[in-house]
């Protein structure tokens, strides 16, 4: 965050650790209120608690939520709240996500666990939050992404793949419907893949990775209005890159709205 800003309210998912962890750190520090988002409530405390303790964070300047992202129950509840409790939000970092896992895996809402967590989580928060997000201009949301997306397809037909399941292959379409959805209208929103950090995802990239707080640091930049962002924009780290090929082709950002709202049954 720049000097100028009188603390910018930012809620991140996925903030108790990793990625995730060391971003709430960077705009507490840079004098943000930081909603910390974590799968428990105790979770969360334990997280803030930590920034505090280790960071010499104000306690002030953070808000512990909590929302199983595996119940989208749990994340209706936890938007209701923020917006209650802030009307007003400056950024949404989707920063929350999961390496698919070997067997095939759906949820209690009927989603394949990582489409829902990594993705479809995201859309619902983000709609639900628009409110909060527009309420005065300049709002933002920044989707943590990954250069995996590249490699993905959206099984529009089979979004489960209940007939074929990879888990790559799984990881790689949730994290391409999530750089997709930047490319929605409705809040203006930017993807970044973070590089590869020694996070629990490091085995789906490889063996040695940058530390959590590097990549955090690329994701922190990218929420300071100071940083000039154009709507469905992609970030490799510091370098806006194109997407893979039609990630930002209208019609496509169109059927994936549709698809998620059916999925979260919500109106799109």
């Amino acid at each position: 965050m720049s000097a100028s800003d009188l603390s910018p309210t930012v809620l991140v998912t996925g903030a108790t650790s990793g990625i995730g962890f060391e971003t709430a750190r960077q705009l507490a520090e840079r004098c943000a209120t930081v909603l910390v988002h974590g799968r428990t409530a105790e979770e969360g405390r334990t997280a803030a608690d930590a920034l505090i303790a280790t960071a010499g964070i104000d306690a002030s300047r953070l808000c512990a939520y909590a929302a199983d992202l595996a119940r989208l129950e749990e994340v209706e509840a936890m938007a209701a709240r923020v917006i209650a409790e802030h009307p007003h939000l400056d950024v949404l970092v989707n920063n929350a996500g999961m390496a698919a896992p070997e067997r095939h895996t759906v949820t209690e809402d009927g989603n394949e666990i990582a489409f829902q967590v990594n993705f479809l989580v995201h859309y619902l928060l983000t709609n639900l939050l628009e409110s909060a997000l527009t309420s005065d201009p300049g709002g933002r949301v920044v989707n943590v992404s990954s250069s995996l997306h590249r490699t993905g397809s959206i099984q529009w037909r089979d979004p489960n793949r209940a007939r074929r399941y990879s888990r790559l292959a799984a990881y790689a379409q949730s994290q391409l419907a999530l750089t997709v959805f930047a490319a929605d209208p409705r809040v203006t929103a930017v993807s970044v893949h973070p590089g590869i950090c020694a996070t629990g995802l490091l085995p789906l990239y490889g063996h040695e990775g940058a530390s959590p707080a590097e990549g955090a640091a690329h994701i922190v930049r990218l929420c300071d209005p100071a940083t000039e962002i154009v709507n469905g924009a992609y970030y490799e780290r510091d370098q806006r890159v194109d997407p893979a090929t039609g990630a930002t082709d209208e019609r496509t950002v169109k059927r994936l709205n549709k698809l998620a709202a059916i999925l979260v049954r919500q109106t799109a």
